[in-house]
Formats: C-alpha cells, sequence, structure tokens
C-alpha cells in the first residue's frame, strides 16, 4: 500500500473535518463538537495515532528497515 499517497489525501481531509466540527461547535453551543480540534492536530502536524495502535504505517516500517 502506498502510505504516501495516502497520508497526501488524509491530511487535508483530517484538517477540515476538525475546522467543520469546531465551527458547528461555537455555532450550535454543544461542547461535544469541540472535539474535533483533535482531528485538526493530527492533519496539522502528520500523525497518526493509529500507526502506533496498529503498528502497520510507515513510521513502524522504516524501524523495521
Amino acid at each position: 500500500m502506498n502510505y504516501e499517497k495516502l497520508k497526501k489525501v488524509c491530511s487535508p481531509i483530517r484538517i477540515v473535518v476538525g475546522i467543520v466540527l469546531i465551527v458547528i461547535a461555537v455555532l450550535t453551543g454543544i461542547n461535544w463538537f469541540y472535539l474535533g480540534v483533535i482531528p485538526l492536530i493530527v492533519g496539522i502536524t502528520n500523525f497518526c495515532p493509529l500507526c502506533v495502535i496498529r503498528k502497520q504505517c510507515e513510521v513502524n516500517l522504516e524501524e523495521k528497515k
């Protein structure tokens, strides 16, 4: 699987989803939508928490080389 191509697609999607959730939180006043900060930070920093948990992403593949 080409992780670089996947990363280029997922990062902008995470940023947009995070911003949309934060905007919904501001407009509706429902505090749960402030959890949109998580995908926003993950998208900006390009860090995938599932890579750490599942040990299948390129972070762990580089360690095996």
